[in-house]
């Protein structure tokens, strides 16, 4: 399982990709924007306000989970594309 976060993270035709490529499932929160919300907590942390580590890692919340829905078959097929574009690219 994969936990996404930022702006990419909206996109569920992404995400979809990402899950079915990776043949994992991505979960995704309800809060995106974790790198604002890792600052508050930090700030909020030296005020004394925000709970420890611990109590804000249970805080996260999935808003949707991405499953893998496309067969080993077509997989495969995409990753050795992108690889052979990859290598043609470095060439």
């Amino acid at each position: 399982m994969l936990r996404v976060d930022g702006g990419m993270a909206a996109s569920d035709l992404t995400m979809q990709f990402l899950a079915d490529i990776l043949a994992a499932p991505v979960d995704r929160p309800i809060v995106m924007e974790t790198t604002a919300l890792g600052a508050a907590y930090l700030a909020g942390q030296a005020a004394g306000v925000c709970p420890d580590l611990p109590g804000f890692a249970a805080s996260w919340q999935c808003e949707r989970r991405f499953e893998p829905q496309m067969d080993a078959a077509t997989r495969e097929r995409k990753w050795a594309g992108w690889r052979d574009a990859v290598a043609r690219t470095l060439s």
